[in-house]
């Protein structure tokens, strides 16, 4: 226990870091933080902070599709967008484009190896991926169809409100699903025993 508790917040931590850097580097963002970029430049409150908010209202939306939280949902709105929030100003703004691939390419590798830890610290789904894996159980939509319709709508209302969309956003669209499944089997910790029961049976 104590060491999953450790991957799960050291992994919501570092993935804020990771989207701190995609956003420093300045050549896009993927579509939740493109949209909290946007409310962000509207309404004068950081990203980070618009982050959380965006997570809470999520969670919000778990209620008709009759999702339950875990641990790990919680301290997803607690920590990824505080994370993202106290990094940024630490992070450089770089001008050259050979230095803003860099930081965008780190940033989606931090993401994903995150992504490994918390997904694989088996505490429950973060507020967006829960959102799509309960539109699917509620709906029976394939998960595909729920993350683009989810995904995109957020994207082009963040890019309505100002947020950056480019390069980085194709580039962590395509890349981040590869390096999570590289990243996932590497740093997930053994299923509870309780949750393999659940699986045999189900």
């Amino acid at each position: 226990m104590p060491s999953r508790i450790v991957r799960l917040f050291v992994g919501l931590v570092l993935y804020g870091f990771g989207c701190a850097v995609t956003v420093a580097a300045g050549l896009g963002v993927d579509p939740w933080t493109v949209f909290a970029q946007g409310l962000s430049r509207v309404s004068g409150i950081g990203i980070g902070w618009i982050t959380n908010i965006v997570g809470l209202g999520v969670l919000l939306l778990w209620i008709p599709l009759r999702q339950k939280p875990g641990v790990g949902t919680v301290a997803n709105i607690l920590l990824v967008g505080t994370s993202l929030q106290l990094t940024l100003g630490f992070l450089p703004h770089p001008d050259a484009f050979w230095l803003q691939a860099l930081m965008l390419v780190l940033g989606v590798v931090l993401v994903a190896v995150a992504s490994g830890l918390y997904i694989g610290a088996h505490f429950g789904p973060g507020p967006r991926d829960g959102l799509m894996t309960g539109m699917n159980a509620r709906f029976g939509w394939p998960i595909w169809a729920c993350r683009l319709s989810v995904e995109g709508s957020v994207l082009a209302l963040g890019w309505l409100l100002g947020g950056t969309v480019g390069i980085g956003t194709v580039v962590f669209a395509v890349g981040i699903g590869p390096l999570v499944h590289l990243a996932l089997p590497l740093l997930a910790t053994p299923q509870p025993v309780a949750r393999r029961h659940d699986v045999a049976n189900a």
